[in-house]
């Protein structure tokens, strides 16, 4: 992509937003119609990334297949990675991508592997063996511009290959703070993390309670107050870890996050 010349000795960074969305939203659809309405919507350069860990549950268990749990994440045997990589990559990814066609919004499916979009490590087994999960080692950040620049919208699903001939499992939120960092350098990037609440919250059962703002600071102690869930832990330090990297905004909220004057929570350092 292009940098804009604004004079001759400066230029404007370009935009670039990547959402994210959360399993939960994906199983509904009219929850995912609405969310994909706003997307198609959003102005600029833009890629949408996905999991779908829930719609694979409820796959796993209509075929008989184990989930297997240590410390809150899946264990990816080589069955269920087969399971999850037809879910992700395939029904989930291609649903999407239609959807967004008939909304006029030219997308295009992406494992990590496509195009060499994103390359990743098979975690090592100790402490903890969780099979076939993939930490991001890199992104190619000058294949995904050459498709953006095409005007086209890479839609990655949560599926990352170790350039060896073997798919992994990676974590979607990672992806899209991988996806961020890598193109920090040379766009004014922004992520949008959006699930099924409408921020991150002080009290999990009042939707009320959304924290405006969260820095390092606060998040580090309602963290010993215990007042960050476990499962927003790992979606938080992936969204420092971007910011520290140069990206230029982070927000986690629902799916209305990406619409004008929507209530969230925005990440911040300071």
């Amino acid at each position: 992509m292009q940098h804009k010349q604004c004079s001759k000795h400066f230029w404007i960074m370009p935009k670039l937003s990547i959402v994210k969305i959360g399993g939960a939203v994906i199983e509904k659809e009219e929850a995912l119609d609405a969310f994909l309405a706003n997307f198609a919507a959003l102005k600029g350069p833009k890629i949408l990334v996905h999991g779908g860990g829930k719609k694979a549950s409820l796959w796993a268990e209509k075929l008989g297949i184990p989930i297997k749990i240590k410390e809150g994440r899946r264990i990816t045997d080589a069955q269920t990675l087969e399971l999850i990589s037809g879910i992700y990559a395939g029904q989930v990814n291609k649903t999407i991508v239609a959807k967004l066609q008939a909304m006029n919004c030219n997308a295009l499916g992406l494992s990590g592997a496509d195009g060499n979009a994103i390359l990743a490590k098979k975690r090592s087994v100790t402490p903890i063996d969780f099979g076939f999960v993939g930490d991001v080692q890199a992104v190619n950040t000058s294949f995904l511009s050459e498709l953006i620049d095409r005007g086209q919208v890479p839609v990655c699903c949560a599926i990352t290959h170790d350039g060896k001939g073997q798919l992994l499992n990676t974590n979607a939120d990672t992806i899209a703070a991988e996806l961020g960092k890598g193109f920090a350098l040379q766009h004014k990037t922004s992520i949008y993390y959006c699930f099924e609440l409408p921020g991150v919250l002080l009290d999990i059962a009042d939707e009320q309670s959304i924290i405006p703002h969260l820095n390092v600071s606060t998040y580090e102690q309602l963290k010993a107050d215990k007042k960050i869930t476990a499962g927003m832990i790992p979606k938080l330090d992936n969204a420092f870890d971007a910011l520290n990297a140069g990206v230029h905004k982070v927000g986690i909220g629902s799916t209305q996050m990406i619409t004008p004057n929507a209530t969230y929570t925005s990440i911040t350092l300071q």
